[in-house]
């Protein structure tokens, strides 16, 4: 089975897991802070899973941080790869010329 994890998730879970090992509390104590299912925050962790921005809330809040602080230095190399990059001023380019993008 292919590694559909993202560097984001990765990073991001990392970051939690890493929060919660410092403040010397379980999973299924962050899920209950959190008021997230503990298997749920396992799989945040692991990058198993994509979270909401409503979970990663839940979580900050839970941890005692800013939200930001879990995604904080993120930027295009930590998404997905696609097959065809293009910046928003080429495709503001490519419209004007009445191009397909």
């Amino acid at each position: 089975m292919a590694d559909d994890r993202t560097p984001a998730q990765k990073i991001v879970g990392k970051r939690i897991s890493a929060l919660r090992a410092e403040r010397h509390i379980s999973q299924q104590d962050l899920g209950e802070l959190a008021d997230i299912h503990f298997t749920n925050i396992g799989k945040i962790e692991r990058g198993e899973v994509n979270p909401t921005l409503v979970t990663l809330l839940r979580i900050a809040v839970a941890l005692e941080v800013d939200v930001g602080e879990l995604i904080q230095g993120l930027s295009a190399e930590a998404l997905p790869s696609k097959t065809h990059k293009i910046t928003v001023s080429e495709l503001i380019a490519a419209r004007a010329k009445g191009s397909p993008v």
